[in-house]
């Protein structure tokens, strides 16, 4: 298993949440804080210090995330009856 770095691990989080426009300054402040965390390995005061802003950072981050609408039962339901409804419109025209 490959460890990624803290570093890496929030820029591909902050690439999916997508936040960077609503708040370029909290994303970089993110990225800056999740580097001084893999900066202080010798300093585990330091690092217990960053890590702890980050998680607040990011709690603030993922709350300004869109929504994503991933589909659930209904929405595959609604989709069947529409395929359905489709398929009896191109038959009643003789398609």
């Amino acid at each position: 298993m490959i460890l990624a770095t803290v570093a890496s691990a929030i820029k591909d989080e902050l690439a999916q949440l997508r936040v960077e426009d609503q708040a370029p300054g909290m994303t970089a402040l993110a990225c800056s804080l999740a580097r001084a965390v893999d900066a202080s390995a010798k300093n585990p005061a330091a690092k217990a210090v960053a890590a702890r802003e980050l998680r607040a950072v990011m709690r603030e981050l993922r709350a300004l995330a869109p929504v994503e609408s991933k589909g659930d039962a209904v929405d595959d339901v609604a989709e069947q009856r529409e395929k359905r409804r489709e398929a009896a419109r191109k038959r009643a025209v003789g398609q």
